[in-house]
């Protein structure tokens, strides 16, 4: 491998301008296809074959009226009640909302206040006419009593005269008298039955009515105190919905400012999906600080950034392509910025360290340049085939978000590590002996001896005493994974986003006015055994579903929403005590599916349930489940690979280990700080709440691959000098001097990068960036520059075993370009073919 990277290196020295000329239009098309064929993006997390997307696919086809996507708009007035005028300018605005594109329609609060009221005004009215009935209908029996005893009169005299007066006249008076009473009476007790059934009807419907109006006691659209809860039902799912529609709702709402009423907008309504903000362009600049320090040069700096640059456009423009096809969710390019932006910096030092280090020992520049990427370039390979490899392994998740992600992030890292392979040669033979500053070129020559004991006290403190050493990194990061004992998932809500933002303010304003429940309410689809036979029967059958689910602990409030054409399928809101993040809630969710199945065979139905926190917790449980095998496949091929490239048996294992701590060490950090809430005020983190739910198999990911770069990277430069006769101690001194300094750049480069994304526009990249930034220099400054030359210096020789008959079979990648040491590659190749284009 290091033989042909050293050709590819050559040839793009060589033809610096050709290079760069094709990569400029592979830019230009990528941006071409993104500007002609991108759509935007989506914030919706789907799992296929869940239990939740099942039941809202039932209910989209059953109910349409009550599927589609909710925003909610929050009115206040500090009049404490609205005026006439207020609620003329408000139904102007809701005609308006459904003018737009999308919306299917205005939930109006005041009319469902209204109706609220009215059902409990109706069910009084509906009290007093039962008790009248009642009252009516004992009256009526008694009179058919009375009646009744006046026919068992004149029944009596009809057998005195029958027995003792047979031809008495007054018999057949009495006779036409008794039947005429007879007559009234069957009416009178037909009128009596007919009375009684629907007096039991009425009762029937009065406690259905009484049940369903009970399980929505607490609820109110409209507070006495100026608040309205107004939602905008669209017809598809929010994320969906045309961002210039969400706009238009918004500008058409200011006009309410000038009646007096503010607006707050949920997150689903101004939700951001902007790719880069202030955060990023800091940690960039960060990046570029570092490099100017640990480069001594702007030049030097200057090409790993644009290569980054470009090797990130050419991605994400690819990706934004890709959105012609098929949704993307809007953290997929957020990733691969990140790790594009990382991974497209670091690889690119590595091989212009590699070739500052050549020059300043001698070698001519073009052989420099192709040696660089054949020595260096070989780490990079191996190090983006880690990564991609990790990334990839995401499509066996059950959640294809993941998936996407891991593939778009892979794509994107490929693209850095062919930009590091050949768009850097070339800019290095552009820019010449300009990549060494004067300043280093003077003082190489005033201290040619000095150039390389970076980090030769460091290593040498950390090998006098590697055991303890070992115990205390170990130590340090289980002390930091503590907090991660604790972690709790969840999916973010507007709780979680800057406290300044109207999404937050939403979310505060509902829970305060009309509870915490509100902003997420549960779904309960109700699937009838037997379709209801009218509208009477439909109460009684909703009434039945609302006690019993009413009874569930944590439940505030059940709201019968939707019924289907053929009554066999009903809808209820389902409102917790607590929040969509709360514990107490996904508590409440996991009691009503475990009461399902009761319910369901009490009321003859089948019960199913959706929501985002239901959403919560079957995502978090399916990728729980995939966890293990995701890690095992991972492991496996990483171990394989670094197996080949190091040629031994304890260097792969031990660099495992240690990305074990590290990532344990990230999770602990995270919790602490977006769930625990320490720090909070410095990061930004308002409300503290649950982690993102596929955070961890992500997370562990992405951490696994960038873990194993910094093992590449500065383990190579150890096999290399064991490879040219070191003995293993001096291998580990002679290999970490070598790389330590470009390992801590780069290190410090990828964790600004990450942590630029700490205040990202999208709230739910910012735990992960946050992550991956203690990761990456847990991983970088504790275990690659602290436990692994401790734990080599301890295994010595033993470090470098493999058995015989495994070496003999496992293929040859020569990362330390042992080929190239060996002589010129072919007749020519290590004499100057060509002069820097600027610079000498």
């Amino acid at each position: 491998m290091a033989l042909r990277l050293y050709r590819l290196g050559r040839w793009c020295a060589t033809h610096a301008k050709s290079v760069l000329a094709a990569w400029l239009v592979v830019l230009v098309l990528a941006g071409s296809g993104a500007a002609a064929f991108g759509r935007p993006l989506t914030n919706e997390v789907s799992v296929p074959g869940s239990e939740f997307e099942e039941v809202l696919d039932n209910l989209q086809t059953e109910i349409p009226d009550a599927a589609g996507g909710f925003g909610t708009v929050v009115l206040h007035t500090e009049d404490g009640a609205f005026t006439s005028e207020q609620r003329k300018a408000i139904d102007k605005v809701y005609g308006e909302w459904e003018d737009q594109p999308s919306v299917k329609r205005v939930i109006n609060p005041f009319d469902n206040q209204r109706t609220l009221d009215d059902s409990r005004i109706d069910l009084t009215d509906a009290k007093k006419d039962l008790d009248k009935g009642q009252k009516d209908l004992d009256q009526a029996w008694v009179k058919i009593s009375k009646a009744q005893g006046q026919l068992d009169y004149g029944n009596a005299w009809i057998d005195y005269f029958e027995k003792n007066d047979p031809d008495s006249p007054h018999l057949a008076e009495i006779r036409q008298q008794v039947k005429d009473g007879e007559k009234k009476m069957a009416k009178a007790k037909k009128d009596y039955a007919k009375g009684e059934r629907k007096l039991k009807t009425g009762r029937t419907q009065y406690d259905a009515g009484t049940i369903v109006a009970h399980g929505a006691a607490d609820t109110r659209f409209v507070t006495d105190d100026g608040y309205a809860l107004t939602q905008i039902q669209f017809d598809t799912n929010t994320n969906s919905v045309d961002p210039e529609v969400k706009e238009a709702i918004v500008e058409i709402g200011k006009q309410l400012d000038d009646v007096g009423i503010q607006t707050q907008y949920s997150v689903e309504i101004t939700q951001e999906n902007t790719l880069v903000g202030p955060g990023e362009v800091v940690g960039l600049v960060i990046a570029a600080i570092v490099l100017t320090l640990a480069l001594g040069s702007l030049i030097a700096a200057g090409l790993p950034i644009s290569g980054a640059l470009l090797g990130v456009g050419v991605g994400l423009a690819g990706a934004m392509t890709a959105t012609h096809f098929f949704d993307m969710h809007a953290m997929t390019p957020a990733l691969a910025l990140m790790l594009g932006l990382a991974v497209g910096i670091d690889y690119a030092l590595f091989i212009v360290n590699r070739h500052r280090i050549q020059l300043l020992d001698g070698r001519e520049m073009t052989d420099s340049i192709a040696h660089a990427v054949g020595t260096a370039g070989s780490a990079v390979v191996v190090a983006g085939t880690t990564v991609s490899i990790a990334l990839t392994a995401l499509v066996i998740t059950p959640v294809p978000l993941l998936g996407q992600m891991g593939l778009v992030a892979a794509a994107t890292v490929v693209v850095a590590v062919c930009v590091a392979l050949t768009l850097t040669p070339a800019l290095l033979h552009v820019v010449g002996r300009r990549v060494i500053s004067k300043r280093a070129w003077a003082k190489h020559a005033a201290r040619p001896d000095t150039d390389q004991v970076f980090g030769s006290r460091y290593v040498d403190g950390v090998t006098k005493r590697p055991a303890l050493v070992v115990l205390a990194v170990i130590a340090l990061c289980g002390i930091i994974a503590v907090p991660a004992l604790s972690l709790r998932l969840g999916l973010p809500d507007g709780s979680s986003e800057p406290l300044e933002s109207t999404a937050h303010q939403t979310y505060v304003e509902v829970e305060d006015n009309f509870g915490a429940g509100a902003n997420g309410p549960i779904i309960a689809v109700a699937t009838l055994d037997e379709p209801a036979k009218d509208t009477d029967a439909v109460l009684v059958e909703q009434s039945h579903l609302v006690k019993e689910l009413r009874s569930v602990d944590g439940v505030k409030a059940v709201i019968p929403f939707g019924v289907s054409d053929d009554r066999t399928t009903l809808a209820f809101q389902v409102v917790t005590v607590g929040g969509p993040a709360d514990k107490e809630t996904s508590d409440t969710v996991r009691l009503l599916k475990a009461s399902a199945g009761p319910i369901g065979t009490a009321t003859h139905s089948e019960i199913g349930l959706t929501g985002q926190t239901v959403a919560n917790i079957e995502i978090s449980e399916q990728l729980a489940a995939a966890l293990p095998p995701y890690l095992a496949i991972v492991i496996g091929l990483s171990l394989v690979l670094l197996t080949i490239v190091f040629r031994s048996i304890l260097v792969p294992l031990v660099a495992t280990a240690g990305f074990l701590l590290s990532v344990a060490a990230s999770f602990g950090a995270a919790v602490a700080v977006y769930q625990w809430g320490w720090l909070g005020s410095i990061l930004g983190v308002d409300t503290p709440g649950p982690m993102l739910s596929f955070m961890p198999i992500m997370l562990i990911g992405v951490l696994f691959g960038l873990a194993m770069d910094y093992q590449m990277f500065l383990v190579s430069g150890m096999k290399e000098a064991h490879a040219h006769g070191a003995d293993a101690r001096s291998a580990v001194r002679h290999g970490f001097t070598h790389g330590a300094k470009v390992v801590l750049a780069a290190a410090l480069i990828m964790a600004a990068v990450f942590a630029g994304f700490i205040f990202a526009h999208l709230t739910m990249i910012r735990p992960i960036g946050f992550a991956l930034a203690v990761g990456v220099l847990v991983d970088a400054l504790l275990v690659r520059m602290t436990l692994t030359p401790a734990v080599m210096h301890l295994l010595g020789e033993g470090a470098w075993w493999m058995p015989r008959w495994l070496d003999r079979i496992l293929p040859d990648l020569d990362v330390e370009g042992t080929a190239l040491e060996q002589g010129p590659v072919t007749k020519g190749e290590t004499s100057a073919t060509a002069e820097p284009v600027s610079g000498s």
